[in-house]
């Protein structure tokens, strides 16, 4: 058969994986479903992934594509790979996908969820989803905050240190939070991401709901590029990558 181009939607708990990226030392994602790939197709198979989540990330819309010779159709890959996938990985959906299709340069959006437990224990069930905050939370002070995110901003401070991403300017379309119960809820919607963005916006949500770090941080950093004025990288644990768009 000739070659083609097809995409999957992924979902993975990210808890015993170092990451998405394929590395020399540790188990990954896009390791385990590449040799699942390459088993299934009887070829060697590469793939390419839309989001390089950390450590510890969870998705539930991670895109990928890959190209293959092999006879299965587009829409069964889906079903044959969970079959041969280890239960905290399952590809949601399978598809053909146009030839020069990028699932990483292409993407036009993306939203990640960052859950936060608010309460004085930690929780047992949730400990692999949601970073644990003792003290209690403002919401309302943290979603005022927030709302410095919106807009096409030079993001310089909310990168990782050493990242050596050459364009920090990255255009935030929303950032809300809602309450219920214990769980806090962050989703943020952009056109991209810095290394590691995610996180340090919800360290430093939580800096402000819990009195530590004053209102108007972000704005400040933002401004100055001054990592040292926001708060912690949150645990990598609470994120999820949720959904990615393309035109």
């Amino acid at each position: 058969m000739s070659m083609r181009r097809v995409k999957l939607i992924v979902e993975y708990d990210g808890t015993d994986y170092a990451g998405w990226q394929r590395q020399i030392n540790a188990l990954t994602v896009q390791q385990v479903l590449e040799d699942a790939l390459s088993e299934l197709a009887q070829e060697q198979i590469s793939c390419t992934g839309a989001s390089r989540t950390d450590a510890g990330v969870h998705s539930l819309g991670q895109t990928v594509h890959f190209d293959t010779r092999c006879s299965v159709p587009d829409d069964k890959f889906c079903y044959a790979l969970n079959t041969m996938l280890p239960a905290d990985i399952r590809v949601r959906e399978s598809c053909q996908a146009e030839p020069d299709f990028h699932a990483r340069f292409h993407a036009k959006r993306k939203q990640y969820r960052y859950l936060i437990h608010n309460h004085a224990h930690a929780g047992a069930l949730n400990r692999n989803t949601h970073a644990h905050v003792m003290y209690p939370l403002d919401i309302e002070a943290m979603q005022r905050e927030a709302y410095a995110l919106i807009g096409l901003h030079d993001f310089a401070a909310f990168a990782a240190s050493g990242s050596i991403v050459k364009d920090t300017m990255r255009e935030i379309y929303s950032a809300q939070l809602e309450r219920e119960g214990d769980e806090v809820r962050l989703f943020v919607l952009g056109n991209g991401f810095l290394y590691n963005m995610v996180r340090i916006i919800a360290g430093t949500l939580i800096g402000v709901g819990t009195g530590k770090l004053m209102p108007g941080a972000i704005s400040s950093a933002i401004d100055t590029g001054d990592r040292l004025l926001l708060g912690p990288t949150a645990p990598a644990h609470g994120l999820t990558l949720m959904r990615i768009w393309y035109s």
